[in-house]
């Protein structure tokens, strides 16, 4: 990881100064970089130690800070890990300019292998990332997104990348089909488990752990799986503030919105839905040769679900 923290910064450099400002800000504020890291283990569990890996992951974490800088811009975002975002401190149109910058530099470094599998992975990840941000803005104020669409969003724009990240470590390393399906289908379920229990966190988290302000899911109008469960559970007078919570994404109905989805349990269904994802990470990384990168995927995904940031 310290490997790919150095081509990163070394990728960054740009001869227009705001371009490398901008994107250093944002790269810097931190992150879990658990794309880059299951592009790693993925790669190193099949055998695979060339320098490409390091590349290859500053390529998806290059994919996912473009598209936080353009979330926050659609968001009006304000704070992102205990920070001010890059749109609140250098203004929209740097911060959609700059994520430009980080798809397209992406795009140079992913050839760099020579190979058209990972070209091809990649290149429609970032397509599928880009319809899931359409879709969820589709969506926005809808209380009568259910499961089924819900989990459609979460799947293209942030699963997506999960899946491309393990399946390009396997690609890497040459694996065969069933090894490279096996760490795509981990990628997958380990980045619907993440979302989930992501949007579960902002109803049941500690903002200053979170590092962003309570309830923007619903501020945007966002119907998460917590808000859908409880739909499904609270009685008729509850179902109608809800509808009108996320139909005008008020906030000012946050406190009563969170008692609903308490009191119907609804957030234990989330977590319970996010344990299956979990589950089903953890059956796919079973598949990997023995060692200990799939021990560390298999507590990646078991730990996951106590995340409380």
């Amino acid at each position: 990881m310290l490997a790919v923290d150095r081509e990163i910064t070394r990728r960054l450099n740009s001869e227009v100064p705001l371009v490398g400002q901008v994107a250093h800000y944002i790269v810097a504020a931190g992150g879990k970089r658990l794309r880059p890291a299951l592009l790693l283990l993925c790669s190193s569990a099949l055998g695979y130690a060339g320098a490409h890996r390091h590349s290859m992951a500053a390529v998806v974490e290059f994919i996912h800070t473009a598209t936080l800088l353009h979330d926050d811009v659609v968001d009006e975002s304000t704070l992102r890990r205990g920070n001010a975002t890059a749109n609140e401190r250098f203004g929209n149109p740097a911060s959609v300019l700059v994520g430009d910058f980080l798809y397209s530099r992406a795009f140079q470094m992913m050839v760099e292998p020579g190979n058209m599998r990972i070209l091809q992975i990649l290149a429609d990840a970032t397509n599928i990332i880009a319809e899931g941000e359409v879709l969820q803005l589709m969506n926005m104020h809808n209380a009568d997104l259910d499961e089924a669409g819900y989990l459609q969003v979460i799947r293209s724009k942030t699963a997506k990348l999960f899946e491309a990240s393990a399946r390009v470590g396997a690609i890497l390393a040459n694996a065969s089909p069933l090894m490279e399906d096996a760490c795509a289908e981990y990628g997958q379920a380990l980045g619907t488990a993440f979302q989930v229990i992501d949007d579960v966190l902002d109803y049941d988290g500690d903002a200053a752990v979170l590092g962003k302000t309570l309830g923007d899911d619903l501020r945007e109008g966002k119907a998460t799986l917590p808000l859908i469960a409880a739909m499904q559970r609270c009685n008729s007078a509850q179902r109608e503030l809800m509808r009108n919570a996320i139909t005008h994404g008020s906030t000012e109905l946050l406190n009563e919105v969170i008692s609903v989805v308490r009191c119907t349990g609804s957030l234990s269904v989330a977590r319970q839905a996010a344990a299956q994802e979990a589950q089903r990470a953890m059956q796919a990384a079973n598949q990997l040769p023995e060692g200990r990168y799939r021990q560390c995927l298999l507590s990646l995904a078991s730990d996951l679900l106590e995340r409380t940031s």
